[in-house]
């Protein structure tokens, strides 16, 4: 069977506005662990838009353009193949009010449809082999971007798999990789420096699986093949939240829910009840399923699911639908365990986030 899926670095234009989306989040949750958030940006060129609002009950102190520009910053944009984060123009339509965002956020506000998905085990974090590997194989060349071989490349890039999956065999055939690059780094060089990252870290997963069963030299691998890459961003594209739903979740494998999971709190339903459905599947999963996919129905102002329904191969423990009542899951994952990071390292990659872990407690 062969699977295909692909990653894209922090510094695409739709991830970064999903980045600085959830950190407008975060920046609500410090002025109050009950915020209600949903906000969006669009960005292009030196331009950036940011619509929506944010409810609090004590003053939001950052101003939103300075953490557009901050986050920015940190994601790479400052270097000389990027447009310069200190430049942006921020355009802020958000309705920042100081309310009592319980109104809101201790209820369903909206309907929504959401799926989650695991499958295969821990060393593939639940997630389909082939999607895993591209989120692993874009985390190192955005590490190495920032602090490694490939300092001063990127942020933009995009990354894609294709994996031959036969039983417990994985032979990732072909890869796709397109990295900015600076101006004066030859092509070739480029090349060669990502080869070396992308081996090393491919390698280090076939060490600690060997399901992954061809060598990284029999991979056939692509690097730029539309050539020199040099302006990335939005100097190249225009970029939205909520337009790399896929890449967020699981791969083109598996169905996903209509609702975006960047720039919205934790009580959000479109985010909390995908999150929950992650939970709920990641345990069957580890208490013995091979794979499980959950698709949980909500109606506005109603907390507990219309529909919960699955569907196993193999068999494993399935939690009750109280699970999924909106009051449990906003007490399961609450703003603390809020890391507005997960927006380029992909909200199901870390293990350590609550709802990609195969325990809980009863709600």
């Amino acid at each position: 069977m062969i699977r295909v899926s692909e990653a894209v670095l922090p510094g695409h234009p739709d991830k970064l506005c999903d980045r600085i989306a959830d950190e407008i989040v975060a920046e609500a949750y410090r002025a109050d662990d009950r915020a209600c958030v949903q906000v969006e940006m669009a960005c292009w060129r030196n331009e950036f838009t940011l619509t929506g609002h944010v409810v609090a009950r004590r003053p939001v102190r950052t101003l939103l353009a300075d953490i557009v520009r901050r986050v920015a910053n940190e994601v790479g944009f400052c270097g000389e193949n990027a447009v310069q984060a200190d430049r942006f123009d921020v355009r802020c339509a958000v309705g920042v009010v100081r309310d009592d965002p319980r109104e809101w956020t201790d209820r369903v506000n909206d309907q929504s449809i959401v799926v989650g998905y695991a499958g295969y085990d821990a060393r593939t974090r639940w997630l389909p082999p082939e999607h895993f590997l591209a989120l692993a194989l874009s985390e190192a060349l955005a590490d190495s971007c920032r602090n490694g071989a490939l300092q001063g490349q990127g942020p933009d890039g995009k990354l894609l798999v294709r994996v031959r999956e036969s039983g417990n065999e994985w032979a990732l055939e072909h890869l796709l990789v397109s990295l900015q690059h600076l101006d004066h780094t030859p092509l070739a060089e480029l090349c060669g420096l990502v080869v070396r990252v992308l081996r090393d870290a491919y390698e280090a997963i076939r060490r600690g699986d060997p399901r992954w069963v061809l060598p990284f030299d029999d991979v056939g691998l692509m690097v730029n093949p539309n050539g020199p890459f040099l302006k990335g961003g939005p100097l190249a594209d225009n970029g939205q939240t909520g337009r790399k739903l896929v890449v967020d979740q699981y791969g083109p494998r598996v169905p996903i829910g209509g609702g975006a999971l960047s720039g919205k709190d934790l009580s959000n339903i479109d985010r909390a009840g995908a999150y929950a459905a992650r939970a709920a599947a990641v345990a069957t999963v580890a208490g013995g399923a091979t794979e499980c996919r959950v698709r949980v129905c909500y109606a506005p102002n109603v907390s507990r699911p219309l529909d919960v329904g699955w569907d196993l191969v193999g068999r494993g423990p399935r939690f009750d639908d109280a699970w999924f009542d909106h009051r449990s899951v906003v007490a399961c994952f609450p703003a603390a365990c809020f890391d507005p990071r997960v927006a380029s390292r992909g909200h199901y990659h870390d293990l350590d986030l609550p709802w990609n872990r195969p325990t809980r407690e009863d709600p």
